[in-house]
């Protein structure tokens, strides 16, 4: 369950993103592995002025970016060109004074950590898999952010005159390759009725008794994660015995978070009720400022009276603003329970980048299956759904346009070209510095990067974000 402002559903889930987390850290142990049987020597690849580039610097990135399936067959290559052109940006950055701040640079540290910490499950797990300390894990990772942050503050800072007019749009798109023309995938704007089912104190009573009979069985010495697989109503964390892993206190419901926090370890608080539902929670650990608990949630449920109440509310809806008696607009404002798009008729935003306009891939389930099959003005029957918090919701949506999937052109993706070109114009900047800062600046290449074509450096260099694999020892 994720009590924080994203939907439940999403937390816990082996996501793409965690995935490619895992299969780094999968290749990140068999190279420890391996290192521990053979100790490897780095040695300097090439110097930029006063920094060093080392062997080790060149594997790390490589690994990373095979880890998020990145592949070219010159791999090698680039990511050396790509670590010149930093040490470039470093050195200059230094020249002029740019710094980031120790705040900065803890703040961004403590967020990458949190995150690895959460992918991997706990703090002792994320020091198993490096073979390190935190402090050491730390120390690695601050070394590199500080790194990062400054060379592309310098980047920013070399870009940061550069404007970009609607002729220089056009003439943009104009010299584009008919191949270079992105595509925009299918979108849809849709407005939406929601209602809520009435809860009745007879349902929430019930689920108040099977917590405390919950609650007594776990002080009676039964397992909490047991009883949180067989009848918490979080399908996202019961099977994992309706544990969270690490959060922070910022992550999670308000209420929630503020009961968590006053448990011992090892305790169970009594009934919480949040935005979700009512909970039993065990507090498993503290790590900092991050808390590791087990809940069991349990919901009121909705009766069958209820869900036909509503659905024939909203049938109800529908058929007056299919009528003409009312606009969708008029009829989200009068009865939509909506909180967040009530006063916009019901349109709904979406929070990616603030548009109104979805990607059908980015919808509920729910919703894509009410909308697939409807014309732009079309209205859904009523059905089913779930809130962002989880909660039983009924909606009718209205199919307000659907954008066809088509080649970006000047009339309707005049945004989506203009960041193209600026996006063009800043690298080619970027660019011209680096050719002209490189052959001010002392560059020793050794024999094994010596084919690489260092003149054509990369303007727009990939960030990575990981822990050295290894202390390595040094020729």
């Amino acid at each position: 369950m994720n009590l924080s402002s994203t939907k439940r559903t999403n937390f816990m889930q082996p996501t793409h993103k965690r995935i490619l987390i895992l299969n780094f850290l999968f290749l990140l142990i068999t190279t420890i592995t391996f290192g521990q049987d053979k100790v490897l020597i780095d040695q300097v690849v090439a110097t930029v002025g006063d920094k060093k580039i080392l062997q080790s610097d060149i594997e790390n990135q490589m690994l990373q970016l095979k880890a998020r399936r990145y592949s070219s067959s010159n791999l090698d290559c680039e990511v050396f060109k790509d670590l010149v052109s930093q040490k470039l940006l470093l050195i200059q950055a230094e020249k002029d004074s740019i710094n980031v701040s120790s705040n900065q640079i803890d703040s961004e540290l403590e967020r990458r950590i949190q995150y690895f910490v959460r992918q991997i499950g706990s703090r002792q797990a994320l020091e198993d898999y490096y073979n390190k300390s935190m402090p050491e894990i730390k120390q690695d990772l601050r070394e590199m952010l500080q790194e990062q942050m400054m060379t592309q503050k310098m980047k920013r800072q070399l870009v940061s005159d550069i404007d970009i007019s609607p002729k220089e749009v056009k003439t943009f798109y104009k010299n584009l390759s008919e191949d270079s023309i992105p595509m925009i995938d299918e979108k849809v704007q849709i407005n939406q009725i929601i209602r809520y089912p009435e809860e009745t104190d007879k349902a929430e009573s019930k689920a108040r008794e099977e917590l405390l009979e919950l609650r007594k069985r776990i002080l009676d010495g039964e397992r909490f994660s047991t009883l949180a697989r067989l009848y918490s109503d979080d399908p996202a964390t019961s099977r994992d015995g309706g544990e969270l892993g690490l959060r922070s206190e910022e992550e999670l419901d308000p209420a929630f978070a503020d009961a968590a926090m006053r448990l011992q370890e090892g305790e169970v608080s009594s009934i919480v009720e949040s935005a979700y539902g009512l909970h039993i929670i065990k507090l498993i650990n503290r790590e900092g400022d991050q808390f590791n608990v087990r809940h069991i949630l349990k919901t009121p449920e909705v009766s069958y009276k209820q869900k036909q109440k509503v659905l024939n509310k909203l049938d109800s809806i529908a058929r007056i603003i299919r009528t003409g008696e009312y606009s969708f607009k008029k009829a989200a404002l009068k009865f939509s329970q909506d909180k967040r798009y009530r006063l916009n008729g019901g349109l709904l935003v979406n929070p990616q980048d603030a548009s109104n306009e979805f990607k059908l891939e980015q919808l509920p389930s729910s919703d894509y299956d009410a909308i697939k099959n409807l014309k732009p003005g079309e209205i859904s029957e009523p059905f089913e759904a779930q809130d962002e918090n989880g909660k039983t919701v009924f909606k009718i949506l209205k199919l307000r346009d659907k954008i066809a999937a088509h080649k970006a052109n000047l009339e309707h993706d005049y945004d989506v070209i203009k960041k193209l070109a600026e996006q063009k114009k800043q690298q080619e900047r970027v660019q011209e510095w680096l050719e002209k800062k490189q052959n001010s600046t002392y560059i020793r290449i050794g024999e094994s990067f010596r084919d690489c074509k260092v003149k054509d450096l990369p303007a727009n260099t990939p960030q990575q974000g990981q822990p050295r694999q290894q202390q390595r020892q040094r020729r």
